[in-house]
């Protein structure tokens, strides 16, 4: 059985009001109750408009803008419908992400590719333009098919699994198509670099940039300097502007080693590298240090 046309137009005008009340009511579970409000005025929209044709679903925008004003047009009240439709086959809604949240979601259609994003929301708190940008960015395209499987069967993931393939390096005063130096590219992140810790994943912490070591007789210098509190360790990045060569490597491999024996300690988990280069090759595969990681950067 299904409610008539005006049965669905009060039940939805109840579920309105009850939620303006509870929205001046400032409390914990007004995202929550706005979420569900907006789920239920959704799943009545789709019975009405199954019945009673799209027609229904303007002349009920019609009379909800007269009675409430133009929050409730026929724009607004097509979003609701698709998130009930977007949403109606998982079984909760997340309280943390705000109905504007879910509103960046609706045009994907990987529901792995969602979950991802509401987990990133959750875990890093982010608001609504940080998401779009995370979205725009393409982000979860940018994750290994491991990691993706990983995240599909609820695998723990290590530090590399979070490190997308390419890192974006946003950049305003050089064309893209110039060709940079490693001291205007570790500038540029520097400037940066809370944009670039979160593309690294969670957890991130600047320690320094040129961190000065001492080897031998004769000092050199650690590009960037981080430290995961997750995965509970020191994080050596290094620029280079050229294609990944093996010199590179064994230089990661000896800042990675010095840094272990003189700052990590007994509680600590080993260093991991960032070799961040232009082009990337399979030099990597034949290095026996599991704990280096190697990425193309992209200017953008």
């Amino acid at each position: 059985l299904f409610m008539l046309e005006n049965e669905y137009y009060t039940a939805i005008k109840g579920l309105i009001i009850n939620n303006e009340v509870n929205k001046s009511v400032k409390n914990y579970f007004i995202n929550k109750t706005d979420l569900e409000t907006k789920y239920n005025i959704g799943k009545l929209l789709s019975e009405a408009g199954k019945h009673y044709g799209e027609c229904i679903i303007k002349k009920y925008a019609i009379k909800l803008t007269n009675e409430f004003g133009k929050k409730y047009n026929y724009k607004t009240l097509s979003k609701i419908r698709q998130f009930y439709l977007k949403f109606k086959n998982i079984s909760t809604v997340s309280r943390t992400l705000s109905f504007s949240h879910y509103l960046e979601l609706l045009t994907i259609n990987d529901y792995n590719k969602i979950n991802y994003y509401i987990q990133l929301v959750e875990n890093n708190n982010l608001s609504v333009r940080e998401l779009r940008n995370r979205i725009k960015s393409k982000e979860y395209e940018r994750l290994s098919n491991e990691t993706k499987n990983k995240l599909v069967n609820h695998e723990s993931l290590d530090i590399k699994d979070t490190i997308p393939e390419p890192i974006l390096i946003p950049i305003s005063n050089i064309q893209n198509d110039v060709e940079i130096k490693e001291k205007q590219l570790e500038s540029i992140i520097v400037e940066n670099i809370s944009n670039f810790m979160k593309q690294l994943g969670e957890g991130y912490c600047f320690i320094d940039n040129e961190y000065k070591i001492k080897i031998g007789d004769k000092y050199n210098y650690i590009d960037i300097l981080l430290f995961n509190i997750k995965f509970n360790c020191y994080v050596v990045v290094e620029l280079k502007v050229t294609e990944l060569k093996k010199e590179y490597l064994g230089q990661i491999e000896v800042y990675m080693n010095y840094i272990d024996e003189h700052l990590k300690t007994i509680n600590q988990n080993k260093t991991i590298g960032i070799l961040l280069v232009k082009e990337n090759n399979n030099y990597v595969l034949y290095n026996s240090d599991g704990n280096i990681i190697t990425r193309t950067f992209k200017l953008k």
